[in-house]
């Protein structure tokens, strides 16, 4: 009980205003530059309205007699949430939305945090990650690395309907722009039609909205970069280029830690990271009977920590979100301009076309089903099922 006690504490935000230095350098907080001597408390703000996964207890076993707690294992499945949870919110409440304790929020940010509950019916829960891992080769209450998560995500994405993300995870290091675009102006399809339909011209798809009041044209697009950044340490010569990530206004951080300590980078201040970190064990919280979350828990009120960028592991994952192909295109120019041709050794590479020795790029559909992923993913033996009936796996 002490423990849980210590675990669970929450600092009010004034505490941890001295947490940050006496600095005129900027801090950068995904995409946003705040000054620490002008504006503090809307370095605060901004850093309290991520939403904040942790390990939780108490909650249904997963698979029906797996752990009913992550804590020691789920932590790299929370910072990915974490990630994810910041795309949808610029999705639909966009990056300059603000969380305010006891405020009321819009119903969008409810419906956004429902999708996380550590429940298996909830499309993102530590359920349906864990158990969809299987497929990617992690046993339940295996740690995971931050390109599993990101193919766990992208998977999971096929059965949300709502969000409708396009989710693009690079290989080898590189970023393919016709395979981007392609994905995101892909007409809604089935498997079955996948394979055969050819790319249709964003001209002829139109701009209809579709139940949910969003464009059928582009899906909003979530880009995720699996990278190793040095061998045993991360090299010196990648921390401008991968500092220079977290200034662009897509960015959704950085996926990475120690090894076995997974952490969600947010931003930066000089030489360090500043992150949130998901090592406390908190307990389950459901929704309310009207839909509401008691989201107390779910927003970090204490001090963000920080830790020197030469102690980060070397494997990471960057993240970012691109709402319309404008935002594409201006992150494609961001990363020529700031990242490609200023280094000499390049952190990941931005290609026009498909290479012609990969296999062919088909954009992941999704199964024809009735049910959600959630009614789907519920066994180990359906997952596999699914990874062979659906070729859903990355290329």
């Amino acid at each position: 009980s002490v423990l849980s006690r210590y675990e669970n504490q929450i600092t009010i935000l004034s505490d941890y205003l001295e947490e940050f230095p006496e600095t005129d350098e900027p801090v950068w907080i995904l995409g946003r530059q705040h000054h620490l001597n002008t504006d503090k408390s809307k370095l605060l703000l901004d850093v309290s309205a991520r939403l904040w996964f942790t390990y939780r207890r108490k909650f249904s076993p997963i698979g029906g007699t797996g752990p009913s707690s992550d804590a020691g294992w789920g932590c790299m499945l929370r910072c990915g949430q974490m990630m994810l949870a910041q795309a949808l919110i610029c999705r639909h409440l966009g990056r300059d939305w603000q969380w305010e304790k006891h405020k009321k929020q819009p119903e969008e940010y409810h419906r956004i945090l429902r999708c996380f509950l550590d429940r298996k019916d909830c499309c993102y829960s530590i359920h349906q990650m864990a158990q969809m891992g299987v497929g990617e080769g992690k046993s339940i209450g295996e740690w995971f690395g931050p390109n599993t998560v990101a193919q766990v995500l992208k998977k999971l994405a096929l059965f949300d309907e709502w969000n409708s993300l396009a989710v693009y995870v690079s290989m080898d290091n590189t970023v393919v722009i016709e395979d981007i675009k392609k994905m995101c102006w892909s007409p809604p399809q089935s498997s079955s039609t996948a394979h055969s339909s050819a790319h249709m011209h964003r001209g002829a798809l139109g701009r209809n909205k579709n139940a949910a009041g969003f464009c059928t044209g582009w899906k909003p697009l979530l880009l995720i970069i699996p990278l190793r950044l040095g061998i045993n340490h991360i090299n010196p010569v990648y921390i401008d280029a991968f500092k220079e990530c977290f200034k662009m206004p897509q960015s959704l951080g950085a996926l990475g830690g120690k090894p076995n300590n997974a952490y969600y980078f947010i931003g930066f201040l000089g030489n360090e990271l500043i992150y949130l970190d998901p090592h406390t064990t908190q307990s389950f919280v459901d929704s309310e009977e009207n839909g509401t979350v008691d989201d107390q828990s779910f927003h970090c009120q204490q001090a963000p920590h920080r830790m020197k960028i030469m102690n980060l592991d070397p494997s990471v994952a960057l993240g970012f979100f691109c709402k319309e192909e404008c935002d594409f295109d201006n992150w494609c120019s961001l990363v020529q301009k700031e990242i490609l041709k200023q280094q000499s050794l390049r952190m990941f590479e931005l290609v026009q076309k498909h290479p012609p020795h990969w296999p062919p790029f088909i954009p992941p559909a999704k199964p024809e089903v009735t049910t959600t992923g959630a009614e789907l993913i519920e066994s180990t033996d359906k997952l596999f099922e699914l990874e062979e009936e659906f070729e859903i796996l990355s290329v």
